[in-house]
């Protein structure tokens, strides 16, 4: 009886003297290896030599300052909001006397992580950003042994005053200019964030 319609026929083809040998398929596998030997190599020797980044490649993440060093970021959640891995928690607090060289706004971000393994790096949040305070860097992600040491919190984050990250490559003034734009949903939110604080 036929269990299916698709049964094939085998061949049962005596192999000739040659393919019994396997002569002619080494030599075809040699040919192909030795032909690589000629053509440029895909691999760079790292770290001896870098690989060139795009100017747009998006690495780790940056909490920059402004140019009193106090940090720019007012803990409005934009950012974590517009985040399509939820990879960013915040926590807010209010600025106390005598730290207003610490914090540019009246409110801070009192504790700001971003969970490394969740995050796709999409950009999203600088985009999200009315103060210009998170960029994504040309610096890559450290490798890790455990889960926890991937969740970077401000120790990590916040750039060094005297360790000034560059990020004008990202801020292009395509997107500066976007982003000034009267009439554009995000603007008028940027506005009623600025009015609140």
């Amino acid at each position: 009886m036929q269990l299916t319609n698709r049964s094939k026929v085998v061949s049962n083809k005596e192999q000739s003297f040659a393919e019994k040998i396997y002569l002619p398929a080494i030599i075809s596998g040699m040919a192909t290896t030795f032909s690589h030997l000629f053509k440029k190599r895909p691999t760079i020797m790292y770290p001896e030599v870098k690989k060139e980044y795009a100017p747009v490649y998006r690495g780790q993440h940056v909490l920059k300052r402004d140019e009193n060093g106090a940090e720019r970021c007012t803990s409005c959640g934009m950012c974590a909001v517009a985040c399509p891995a939820e990879a960013i928690t915040m926590e807010s607090g209010e600025r106390k006397k005598g730290e207003e060289h610490l914090y540019r706004e009246e409110k801070y971000a009192k504790k700001y992580e971003i969970n490394m393994l969740r995050c796709i790096f999409c950009g999203l949040c600088e985009e999200a950003c009315p103060k210009e305070a998170i960029f994504l860097t040309d610096k890559i992600v450290d490798a890790e042994f455990e889960r926890d040491t991937f969740i970077y919190g401000k120790d990590k984050l916040v750039e060094k005053i005297d360790k000034r990250i560059d990020v004008t490559k990202r801020q292009t003034p395509e997107v500066l200019e976007f982003k000034k734009r009267v009439g554009l949903r995000h603007n008028e939110l940027n506005k009623t964030i600025e009015k609140k604080h």
